[in-house]
Formats: C-alpha cells, structure tokens, sequence
C-alpha cells in the first residue's frame, strides 16, 4: 500500500482519527457503507485541493535541488538525525541525485562505524567491503577483474558421510594429505585461469589456498557476507560463481581501483570506478550500534522519499499545511452535498486537522488555539501558514523552508482512507474462548 517508506505515523494517526469520527456517526445510526461512500468523496477532494496547490521545479535543477534538500530536513526533523539535519539531508540529496532517476535504492550502501560522532559521516563514491586484505596480498589494484563466488575453500576432505580411512603406515596419511593439496590446486588453478586478479569468496579461504592466491598476485577476500557479496556483483557487474570449469561462461566484474582504506580504527576495501556508476557508499559514525540502526533507518526513510520525489518531482509546503488546504476543500464539499453523507465528509474534514493538532501536541504546544488560527489564516487566498513548533506560533511555511514530497502525502491521505473503510466493512468480530491452563501439580 505504502510505497513511500516515510509518513507511516501520519498514515496511523489519520486512519486512527476517521475511525474515532466513524464510530460517533455509527451511534447517531448512519450506516457504514453511507460513511465509506462519503470518505471516498472527500479523499477525491482533498486529493485534487493538493493538486491545485503542487509546485514542481523539476526543470530548474538549482530550484529542484533546494526542493530536496527541504524535502529530506523535514523527513529528518522527526528523527534521531535532527540535529544534524543540514548534513544529512545533503548527503542523501547527493547518494539520490547519484541513481540519475532510477529509485532501485540497493546500489545505496550503508556501512555502520561505532567510534566519533553522527557528523564525521560521509559520503563515498564506489562500494566500501567492510573486510580486510589477507597477509602477503597487494594491497592495491589498477583495472580489476573480479570473480565473485560462493564455493568452499577449506581443504578438500573425503566427504563421505560415515566413511572411514583405514591406513596402515604414516607415509600414507601424508599421501592422503598430499592429494587433498593437489585437488585444491587444481581448484585455484581453475579460479586463477579466469584471467583475474581479484576472488572474493563468500566462505573461508584457508591458508593453502590463499598462499597460492599470494604467489599469483590475485587479492582474495574471504568470508563477505551474502548481502556484501551481492550488491558487489550487482554494482560491478558481475555474477556471482560457484562452479568454475567453463570460464568463457562466468561474467566477472570489473572496477578501475581497489585500495585499503582506514576508517576509524578499521581497514576496509574500497572499490572504486565500478561498472555501475550510480553506486555509492554512506559510511555512518555514531557512539553506539543502537545510535546507529537508528540512524540508518532515519537516513533509509530520507533516501525512499527522495528517490520517489526525483521521479514525481511535484512538492508541497509541510508543517500541517497541506492538511489544512484539504480540510478546507473537504469542507466546503460537504456543504455542497446534499443527504447523510455530508456528516461523513464533515467528520472527514475534522479528522484531517488531527496531524496539526498532533504536530501541535507533540511540541508542547496549545493545539487548540494554534488551530484556530491556523483556520483563520487559511481562509485567506493563497495563504501558506503552517505550525512553526520552534517559535510556537503559526508561521509563513515558504519562508521557513519546510517541504513535503507531494506523492507521500498523497499515499498517507489514501493508505489511510483505505484502512479506516476496511476496518468500517468488519460487521462482526468472533473471537475463540481462549484456552483452559492445564494444571500440572
């Protein structure tokens, strides 16, 4: 339903309200389906109040570049990450601006780093692999080619389930152990005969097959994590291998540099130049892991709405005054409709001011009067008053800068009219008998 990823409490808040306002015009015996048929007719009106009012600067990339930069502060201002927001909201504005339309957000990555603080993060061209470069190996690599695979690279065994050796001299345990190692060689003869000079392998490389590796000059990466190993193939083109007798069939990936670099305290391996250039990196640094999931959660949400933005370019003024416009426009809706659903389409007006009501509450602020003034002042033509919770008054939301991706908007105003009728359609809830305890004394 949400294809946004950002305004879920709005989406809650507002089906959470027209519920409430349902369930008093179900006492006063207006039927559901009376009630569902006139939300439908005021979310259509407030849908096409907002359409009037979107501005869209996608042909100015100055102007369109301020939009998101707005866009992405006002997402952050809810979260851990406000008050860093300026920072952040540029960093996802660049990592967006980096996909050149597309909203395929997996060739974003985001590596978390406990140590320094929320601003020491950045953002880094190519894609960072949060592992080291084994002993003996070049620590730095021009034109690269990389095979991808997901094998076992521990020593051949007699894998046999149940099987046993029966040897009767120690010169045969070692004939034994020596073909173990000629098998292996075979193996990353094979790997080696790809033409590459880089094997990041999603299993454990033993010593055997790394000295080997070493002698050829091909850096091998050990044990990358699934995730890790599959946005490397995505983002430099290539797939990821588990059998290698036919090389001419495995397409193997390639990037201009690869280098160790430190961050923090880790060494990390650093691809950069890769096949798909809209690939980047944002490197999080924060106290604690539990600052940091947050932190990228907030960043993901600021990250979804901007690539949909980038897409659908349109934009609105935030700070409760979209739902203002439409309450207005619901209203006068329900002025003009003749028969009980003009209640319903009444109540969905008064359920619309919940979200300033709640941005008003959440700031400690007097809800009640703030409102009132906020009516006033939109009744006015062309008015951009919204709630400055920093000032506690009504201010102008064009001045402050405070904007809103008009597809978000539109999902909430529609997630949430669809939730609450699906809740309105439930005639009878039968709930089991929970069940007896047993008493085991």
């Amino acid at each position: 339903m949400m294809k946004s990823a950002d305004g879920t409490t709005s989406v809650v808040v507002l089906a959470g309200e027209l519920l409430r306002e349902a369930e008093k015009l179900v006492n006063s015996k207006i039927h559901p389906m009376t009630i569902i048929s006139g939300y439908r007719m005021a979310a259509e009106a407030a849908r096409n109040a907002l359409l009037e009012k979107v501005v869209d600067n996608k042909q100015d990339a100055e102007k369109f570049n301020a939009d998101l930069i707005k866009i992405a502060m006002t997402t952050l201002s809810s979260k851990i990450l406000s008050q860093d927001k300026e920072h952040f909201a540029k960093l996802a504005v660049d990592a967006v601006m980096r996909l050149k339309g597309s909203t395929n957000l997996e060739s974003i990555q985001i590596i978390k780093k406990p140590g320094g603080s929320l601003k020491d993060s950045f953002l880094d061209e190519g894609f960072i692999l949060d592992k080291k470069i084994g002993v003996g190996q070049p620590k730095r690599i021009e034109n690269a080619k990389i095979l991808v695979a997901n094998t076992a690279m521990d020593t051949d065994k007699v894998k046999i389930y149940g099987a046993r050796v029966r040897v009767d001299s120690m010169a045969k345990v070692a004939e034994i152990e020596g073909a173990e190692k000629e098998k292996m060689r075979e193996k990353v003869q094979k790997i080696i005969n790809h033409g590459i000079n880089c094997f990041v392998n999603r299993q454990l490389i033993y010593n055997f097959p790394e000295e080997l590796f070493a002698d050829s000059g091909v850096l091998a990466i050990e044990h990358a994590d699934f995730d890790g190993i599959e946005r490397l193939a995505l983002v430099t083109g290539g797939e990821i291998a588990s059998t290698f007798d036919n090389p001419e069939s495995v397409k193997l990936g390639h990037c201009k540099l690869i280098e160790e670099i430190m961050i923090g305290e880790d060494k990390l391996i650093h691809f950069s130049g890769v096949q798909m250039g809209q690939a980047c990196t944002i490197v999080l640094r924060g106290a604690s892991p539990h600052m940091l999931d947050e932190a990228e959660r907030s960043l993901h949400d600021a990250l979804c709405v901007l690539s949909q933005t980038v897409n659908d370019s349109r934009v609105l003024l935030g700070g409760g005054w979209p739902e203002m416009v439409m309450a207005k426009a619901v209203d006068e809706l329900a002025r003009r409709t003749p028969g009980k659903r003009s209640h319903a389409i009444e109540a969905f007006s008064r359920a619309l001011a919940a979200i300033p009501t709640t941005i008003a509450d959440n700031a400690g602020l007097d809800s009640a009067e703030l409102i009132a003034q906020l009516r006033a002042e939109h009744q006015k033509e062309e008015s951009s008053a919204g709630i400055d919770v920093i000032s506690g008054l009504v201010g102008n939301m064009a001045e402050l800068g405070i904007s809103e991706s008009f597809k978000v908007k539109q999902a909430v105003l529609l997630s949430a009219t669809e939730a609450a009728e699906m809740i309105l359609r439930v005639d009878e809830i039968i709930t089991c008998a929970p069940r007896q305890r047993e008493d085991r004394m």
